[in-house]
């Protein structure tokens, strides 16, 4: 019995998979660009918490503080997605700079709370508006649905991808 030949294939053209795959590699894909503005937004505000002595890291653990006091440095932890390791060496740092201060939760001595000082409570008077004034140049000519849109959209990813 006599096999019939396989039919053949035409070769796509080269110019066909370089479109079918531009958009999937860098630095065209969102995640790269996406990456992009991060490191460009972070870069930029480490330059204005610099003559503050504090890094990106420092503001948001201080955000959290700001809005609630006294948290255990495990919840604090789970909130920032940040491993025991990670958290002790930023607080190590903050409350060299005293701008915490950790004690002992009172019913439950196996728990740390981290506690603002002076110091990190005033700090709520100034870094949110240095944080509003890069929000602000990033977002610019941006309209505000679009920037409401956008918001969305990030949440939306980041809660397909946990």
């Amino acid at each position: 019995m006599k096999s019939s030949p396989a039919p053949a294939i035409a070769p796509r053209p080269t110019h066909h998979f370089q479109t079918s795959w531009q958009a999937e590699l860098a630095p065209a894909t969102l995640g790269y660009r996406l990456k992009l503005l991060s490191q460009l937004l972070t870069r930029r505000f480490q330059e204005q918490l610099a003559p503050f002595d504090l890094t990106p890291f420092h503001w948001v653990v201080l955000c959290c503080l700001w809005e609630t006091d006294g948290l255990p440095t495990s919840a604090l932890g789970e909130k920032l997605q940040q491993v025991g390791g990670t958290m002790t060496g930023v607080l190590d740092r903050m409350e060299e700079r005293e701008l915490i201060t950790r004690q002992r939760d009172r019913h439950d001595r196996h728990i740390w709370r981290i506690w603002l000082t002076p110091q990190g409570k005033h700090l709520q008077t100034i870094l949110p508006a240095i944080a509003r004034n890069l929000s602000d140049t990033a977002l610019s000519n941006i309209s505000p649905s679009d920037r409401d849109r956008l918001s969305a959209l990030i949440d939306q990813m980041i809660g397909n991808l946990t």
